[in-house]
């Protein structure tokens, strides 16, 4: 055994644990913030935002978001914080310290209320600190990809608890690979990221499924719906890629711009308390049937147009589970709908999580990823993860040809 195999397995369990450990401070202060912000001591954001007063839905998020823009705009006065994804990729030196400050502003801003993801900040945290535990070794340029790509994957499963789910993260999205040293690298520092963080995570899944009587007629039903999850997904792709500033704003109108933001969120959580936050919440309510068909079409509407503002505003935050969200509310209204007019009794559960994963098929333009994602989410039946996997492949096919298609028709 070469001394660089020995220093590569050493460096793989390293970002494993660092990416636990980011994974869990992550999460202390995102509830820390959650919890003073919506002065609640039990339960979830959900639990939270419905617990408070009107006034302080309105004021903790605007507050929230004032200091976050306040950090960012002293961060960003010597310049961008650079990508994760991209710095990796072309071999750049990881801006730790940068990164880190990025990732806390971040789980300030989703803890007060803002309509982005969370999965960002333990990302950044973690390949942050595994470049920083792993720099003394004598790596190659492609280990080193690997095992930042791997150390973000691994930060990803750590607050989720999807070990699975972070492993793909890293290979299909960051690396864009199935190299067997890429896989291995992924599902070990997953793993152990998981592990690391359970005492903090308690292992606990987001979702909670209800386990009722299922037909496997839904894989049929998942394959019918995707039309429906590329139509949002292009949708939610094309107006938050649009709302993001180029280059990053740096002038102090982030201050006032992603307090406006914070404001606009929290007006909205008067009428409905699922809309802050990362978008738990709606899936939560979406699993649970816990939507009107009314407000089921608001949260449609509203999930992505606040998580555009915020990203106008200079905001910075995941992608994930926003887009998820909005999956799961097209989903319930198209479920609601068919039930209401045609006289089915479609489960609401099944049919919105299978939307989920065909609009987190298209945004992310991993199919399998986002099948497995949403499937240890909930941990529903184990056969499930085929109506997941039937909306994501057929929403991720339905939009290749679409392209392909809008390729041979340009001149």
């Amino acid at each position: 055994m070469t001394r660089r195999t020995v220093e590569y397995g050493c460096a793989v369990v390293v970002i494993g644990l660092l990416a636990g450990v980011a994974g869990a401070a992550t999460t202390l202060l995102l509830h820390w913030v959650e919890h003073l912000v919506y002065h609640y001591s039990f339960g979830t954001l959900l639990t939270g935002v419905g617990g408070s007063s009107p006034v302080r839905r309105v004021v903790g998020p605007m507050i929230g978001g004032a200091l976050a823009g306040f950090g960012w705009w002293l961060l960003r006065r010597r310049g961008d914080v650079p990508g994760l994804t991209a710095t990796i990729a072309e071999h750049r030196p990881v801006p730790r310290w940068r990164m880190s400050v990025d990732a806390t502003l971040q789980v300030l801003l989703v803890g007060s209320g803002a309509s982005l993801g969370r999965e960002g900040a333990p990302r950044q945290l973690a390949a942050a600190l595994g470049d920083w535990g792993t720099s003394r070794w004598s790596l190659t340029p492609r280990d080193r990809e690997i095992l930042l790509a791997c150390a973000a994957g691994a930060g990803l499963g750590a607050v989720y608890s999807v070990p699975l789910g972070g492993a793909l993260f890293a290979v299909r999205i960051v690396l864009g690979t199935w190299h067997p040293r890429a896989v291995g690298t992924a599902l070990i520092a997953s793993s152990l990221a998981v592990a690391v963080s359970a005492p903090v995570t308690h292992l606990d899944h987001a979702l909670v499924w209800p386990d009722p009587t299922l037909s496997y007629l839904f894989v049929l039903l998942a394959c019918a719906v995707a039309p429906l999850a590329v139509g949002v997904g292009l949708a939610f792709d094309h107006v938050t890629t649009l709302a993001r500033p180029r280059p990053q704003l740096r002038s102090w109108l982030l201050i006032p711009g992603i307090a406006l933001a914070g404001l606009a969120t929290g007006v909205c959580s008067i009428w409905w308390p699922e809309l802050p936050g990362n978008g738990r919440s709606i899936l939560t309510v979406s699993v649970d049937a816990g939507l009107t068909l009314g407000g089921a079409t608001a949260i449609l509407i509203l999930k992505p147009l606040l998580t555009a503002l915020f990203l106008r505003a200079g905001a910075v935050g995941g992608m994930i589970t926003p887009a998820l969200a909005t999956g799961a509310a097209a989903g319930t209204v198209a479920t609601l709908a068919l039930n209401h007019l045609a006289g089915t009794h479609f489960q609401v559960a099944a049919v919105s999580l299978a939307c989920a994963a065909g609009v987190l098929a298209v945004t992310q333009r991993a199919p399998l990823f986002a099948a497995l994602f949403v499937w240890e989410l909930a941990r529903p039946p184990l056969w499930l993860f085929v109506v997941f996997s039937a909306s994501a492949f057929t929403a991720h096919g339905i939009m290749l040809l679409r392209h392909r298609n809008s390729a041979v028709k340009a001149p």
